[in-house]
């Protein structure tokens, strides 16, 4: 569904690409982020993490640590509250400490606060304390069986999240389907990789906790943060500093925001508490390891008919955000093909390894490296080209998937076909030289969720506009959380459109509990579309009073007015104007603050299933991404040359920010695919918990990326707007997979698609090769 052209040259704001509101601060390093705050009279905290996967704590002494010179407290579990916390109620399983048993290394046992950073490390090695080393619970596959040690006990089995969805006719379509085929992926575990570490700065005055922290989501750290500590919500602030990257790691509150709170409360002075890079590593929350069969159906031309997918997810010893995570791995995996019967059934289990929870693509992208790697397998079964298939079965607009997402705009179809035009694949599909090779990949991601990440009756989305006694400045209040992204550029662009205004003339205050209203931040890639709601309702109203008092002063009908930066005009007569400040003076004279507010609440979406929430969204994007690599036979070194991505994502608010986006997602994904995996011990001791031994891409490895787009509009997203942000993450993984098999022929099943792998594979087909021709 296109918008027309005649109103999309209306636009004087939106649509282009302007710097980014923080830009010379983070450029000239004047930005602060939490680790840099000081302030006067100022504890060190500093957490003491287990050294082992599982043990039982038989007694901890901290009377040597308490009475080192400088240390102002030194707390364990029975210095804290006890309830529990998470995302969901029926899966709070964490405390603020262990309390009798640690379930992975660097679980937190203790922690203290002193005058500086060196005390407190002095003072951890100083805590004693004596553990019952238990057997460690790592494969998750035998950590379901009944002789398996226990984790906790509300989950038999060590299975947090048990999930059987069964839409239409799954088994009658397969053995209707003239071909199918079964094959199993699987996925690693892989971290956000921040560049800044998770960080608070806890204070308590006057009965009122206040945190500066590193976060995505600030009205839900202050709801959680209350309720463990027992503390009405009004007397928790929480305030976003800069933050460095989240990638969904900062989305829950960590041991950074609870512990510097309660040393803050035991010792009444501020505390400041900012993790190591081990320590960013052992508390995770990243990637699931994924393990994933899927049984695929079609017709001999190559029409998906049916689909059984099957998973194994690893969660690590806690559950944080892994609910919602294992639904999506399955939840998304029909989006953006079309097919009619689809049955999912998974298995999120607990082991005694860092607990897993959101990452970029909350839990699709492993489902989709496997989806994509296996329709191309079908594909070549059935004699067909990799885009051709992927032609027949794209998902169409106005449609329904088969677990009832409803998808408005979709030009699907448009951005295969363009990927497929600027990528020259006609012409070097199976056609470039040895080693060699293209790939496709696509996928598709939601625009924010249709429902609310905790609570209920809040929208999911408020802004406020106050605009200066002169008219002169716009002040966007928005609790949406800029994590580097560029959403409060974004955000500003639209509040400045929406009232008529120029963009330099909007201010921001976000992300403050205090003094923004209600959001639920930066997860999901919702801000765009949701928080972007809020603002252009609230701009509109701005604009409307500013209208009917121009009118008034301009003698003529409300209907006849319109303003573009900053000149208010009777339209087809410009010569009677007035000056976007003179009417907002007089409107602060004559009736009082010029304020504007704004709301969004997503429309009742998905079916009445169990788990139909999760997925569900106003709008979804859609993306195909085509590869190019150069592989080496002799070392299994795989090299990405080249990356054309195009993206269907509605109405673009900045193309330089989204284009960002776009390659960062991309990157994001190539780490993953190539590089990424985090390595445990047989005792489950992280080995490569560093920047130095976890390999991420740098810009060395990085491909030329082309990203472009197809012209769409979504009906449900404000001027037309839907995600970028996570949707080109989701295609990377297979189409690098698929161009490795197009260049030498080998088929990779898990990630990360190593050299290691890649070697191994070519030197099995080797041997193959050998004993057939010895055989003959």
């Amino acid at each position: 569904m296109s918008e027309p052209a005649a109103k999309k040259e209306q636009y004087s704001v939106i649509g282009k690409s302007v710097p980014k509101v923080d830009a010379y601060d983070k450029a000239t390093g004047r930005a602060r982020y939490t680790g840099d705050l000081k302030v006067p009279n100022a504890l060190v905290g500093k957490i003491l993490r287990s050294p082992h996967a599982h043990a039982r704590i038989i007694s901890i002494d901290t009377s040597k640590a308490e009475q080192l010179p400088g240390v102002k407290a030194v707390i364990t579990a029975k210095d804290v509250p006890s309830v529990m916390y998470g995302i969901s109620p029926a899966r709070y399983d964490e405390n603020i400490f262990a309390v009798e048993k640690v379930l992975y290394v660097g679980d937190k046992v203790a922690a203290v606060a002193a005058v500086d950073e060196e005390t407190a490390v002095k003072a951890l090695n100083l805590i004693d304390v004596e553990y019952e080393v238990l057997p460690p619970v790592l494969d998750p596959f035998r950590a379901m069986d009944p002789d398996q040690p226990q984790l906790h006990e509300q989950y038999p089995r060590n299975i947090s999240v048990e999930i059987h969805q069964n839409f239409g006719d799954v088994d009658k379509a397969l053995a209707d389907a003239y071909h199918v085929r079964t094959d199993t992926f699987s996925g690693t575990r892989a971290a956000h990789v921040p560049m800044e570490p998770h960080a608070a700065l806890s204070k308590w005055e006057g009965g009122k906790l206040t945190i500066t922290c590193s976060t995505q989501s600030p009205h839900y750290f202050q709801y959680h943060i209350a309720r463990v500590f027992g503390l009405k919500m009004g007397d928790v602030r929480v305030l976003k500093s800069y933050v460095g990257g989240g990638f969904g790691g900062k989305l829950e509150p960590s041991g950074a925001e609870y512990v510097s709170a309660a040393l803050a409360m035991k010792t009444g002075r501020p505390v400041k508490l900012v993790f190591d890079r081990w320590e960013v590593f052992v508390h995770h929350r990243g990637r699931h390891p994924q393990h994933i069969t899927l049984t695929t159906g079609v017709t001999k031309e190559g029409k998906l008919l049916g689909c059984h997918a099957r998973f194994i997810i690893d969660g690590g010893a806690y559950t944080s955000l892994g609910i919602a995570s294992a639904y999506y791995a399955g939840a998304m995996l029909p989006l953006i093909y079309m097919f009619d019967h689809y049955r999912f059934d998974g298995f999120r289990v607990h082991t005694n390894l860092p607990s897993c929870g959101a990452q970029r693509g909350h839990g699709a992208p492993q489902p989709r490296f496997a989806f994509e790697s296996q329709l191309d397998m079908i594909a070549k079964d059935l004699g067909m080209d990799s885009i051709d298939i992927r032609l027949v079965n794209a998902r169409k607009p106005d449609t329904m998937t088969p677990n009832e997402f409803k998808v408005n705009s979709c030009a699907f179809t448009e951005a295969i076909q363009k990927a497929r035009r600027i990528s020259g694949w006609d012409e070097k599909k199976g056609k470039l030289a040895s080693g060699k090779g293209i790939g496709i990949g696509c996928g598709g991601f939601i625009s924010g969720n249709g429902y609310p990440i905790y609570r209920t009756r809040l929208p999911h989305a408020g802004a406020v506009i106050k605009v200066s006694e002169q008219g002169d400045i716009a002040t966007l209040y928005t609790g949406a959380v800029d994590i580097g992204q560029g959403s409060d550029t974004v955000l500003a662009q639209m509040a400045a459109e929406a009232m008529g205004i120029d963009f330099e003339d909007i201010k921001l205050v976000t992300a403050d509990t205090e003094t923004t209203p209600h959001d639920f931040g930066a997860y999901a890639s919702r801000q765009t579309l949701m928080s972007g709601w809020a603002v252009k309702e609230a701009g509109e109203e701005v604009r409307r009073q500013v209208l009917e008092l121009a009118a008034e002063m301009l003698e003529a009908n409300v209907e006849d007015m319109n303003v573009d930066r900053r000149v208010i005009y009777v339209k087809g007569s410009p010569e009677k104007s007035i000056p976007f400040e003179r009417v907002a003076n007089e409107f602060f004279i004559t009736r009082g603050p010029l304020v504007g507010r704004g709301k969004y609440a997503p429309p009742k979406l998905g079916g009445s299933f169990k788990g139909a929430p999760v997925g569900t969204s106003p709008a979804y994007s859609f993306a195909a991404q085509i590869s190019q690599v150069e592989t080496d036979e002799e070392t299994g070194q795989v090299m990405v040359t080249d990356v054309w991505d195009v993206h269907d994502c509605g109405q673009v608010i900045n193309p330089t920010l989204l284009h960002a986006q776009v390659e960062g997602a991309l990157f994001m994904g190539m780490g993953e695919a190539m590089y990424e995996a985090m390595v445990f011990d047989a005792n489950g001791k992280p080995l490569n918990a560093n920047l130095g031994d976890y390999r991420i891409p740098t810009a060395l490895d990085v491909p030329q990326v082309v990203s472009d787009l197809v012209d769409s509009y979504e009906p449900a997203g404000p001027w037309g707007v839907k995600e970028v942000g996570e949707g080109a993450t989701l295609p990377t993984m297979g189409s690098y997979a698929n161009a490795i098999y197009d260049a030498i022929g080998i088929r990779i099943y898990d990630m990360p698609l190593t050299p290691e792998k890649v070697w191994r594979a070519i030197e099995q087909r080797k041997r193959q090769e050998r004993e057939a021709a010895e055989k003959k």
